[in-house]
């Protein structure tokens, strides 16, 4: 007998990268906050971020080993499913003994044999895709999950609805206008001039770096400021002009955002999320690598008109005089970016989530 909804026990499978666990994190907040009761199990493994982030926001991490599928035929290959077997049965067991009512995975390592193991126990699946491009494990559950979920519009996954993406609460309650004064209090620059925000993730973007540090001035010239975040692997330098704001890593991005009229980044499924969820018109310059996913992930905001696309190997500091700099110029052009990105973002990817966990559980 599964217990009362007021002590409903969830697992929430995945992780490896961030892409996975704040999603996850995102998710496990919101049903905190609905339910202070409920038990929230998560499902990792123990090379992943998840190691070290779900512990520290309070919630219990059950471990499998990381088993990655095989890509070739190899010793690895020949063993998987051997191993497959152990892990599905060990999430199993754990299903049994902490009498889980509902599985909601996000992908990465630990999802795929909680979705078989949840299968077989009878127990019914969520799952969520975080990028345009679903990943195996992601694939393989939807085949019979109960609900199904995507960040993107167009995501080929079965059975796929769109929810958004489940979002960092500093990035869900930003009023933007508010902080704007405090923002540029905290970046050195003006609240009241326009700004152009350059990142391009933790690690920063070696074409991002290169293009503006060859046209910064002309960013200046045109009446912006410029707030570039290099990554800390950048040997970019700083010229120290006014206006010109160069941080190697930066700790407050909900403070970058409410200071940007202008992004321009590459197109990671959560950057591009937070940027539309905000209305904020956007450049993407997908990283290419891997099947172009980045790219993907910017497509539904492209073709709604939030955002334009820049490949990465024709952005240079010419470009950004001859595409980015007459933007800067086009507050008509960037007003309705900013319309457009109201249609494509969603600040409740949490909510929505839950909302598919809750129709899950009721049939």
């Amino acid at each position: 007998m599964r217990p009362s909804p007021e002590h409903r026990t969830y697992l929430l499978a995945g992780g490896g990268t961030a892409g996975h666990v704040n999603p996850l994190l995102a998710v496990a907040d919101a049903l905190r906050r609905r339910e202070p009761d409920a038990d929230i199990l998560v499902l990792g493994t123990r090379e992943g971020l998840e190691a070290r982030l779900v512990p520290e926001r309070g919630y219990e991490l059950l471990f499998i080993d990381k088993l990655p599928f095989p890509r070739r035929p190899n010793r690895a290959a020949a063993a998987f499913p051997a191993k497959y077997s152990r892990a599905v049965a060990e999430v199993r067991a754990m299903l049994r003994t902490r009498r889980v009512d509902v599985v909601v995975g996000f992908g990465g390592y630990a999802a795929a044999p909680a979705y078989t193991a949840a299968r077989r126990e009878r127990i019914p699946v969520v799952v969520h895709e975080a990028n345009a491009k679903p990943g195996l494990a992601n694939i393989l559950g939807a085949r019979s999950a109960a609900s199904v979920g995507v960040a993107f519009e167009g995501t080929a996954l079965r059975g796929a609805r769109f929810v958004g993406m489940p979002l960092r609460r500093e990035v869900v309650e930003l009023d933007r206008d508010a902080s704007r004064s405090e923002a540029a209090a905290y970046f050195g620059l003006d609240a009241a001039a326009p700004t152009l925000l350059v990142f391009g993730g933790s690690l920063g973007a070696a074409r991002l770096n290169a293009a503006f540090g060859d046209a910064w001035r002309d960013v200046l010239a045109a009446g912006w400021q410029l707030l570039h975040v290099t990554g800390e692997r950048s040997e970019l330098a700083d010229p120290g002009v006014p206006g010109y704001a160069v941080r190697r890593y930066v700790d407050r991005m909900d403070l970058a955002f409410s200071l940007a009229d202008l992004i321009v980044s590459r197109a990671g499924a959560a950057t591009v999320s937070e940027i539309s969820a905000l209305g904020i018109p956007a450049v993407y310059v997908p990283y290419a690598v891997g099947n172009g996913e980045q790219a993907l992930n910017a497509a539904s905001a492209v073709r709604a008109g939030a955002a334009r696309i820049i490949a990465d190997a024709e952005f240079t500091g010419d470009r950004v005089r001859s595409e980015v700099v007459p933007l800067l110029a086009d507050s008509a052009a960037r007003q309705a970016m900013t319309d457009a990105a109201s249609r494509v973002g969603t600040r409740e990817g949490a909510e929505n989530v839950v909302a598919l966990i809750d129709e899950a559980l009721a049939h």
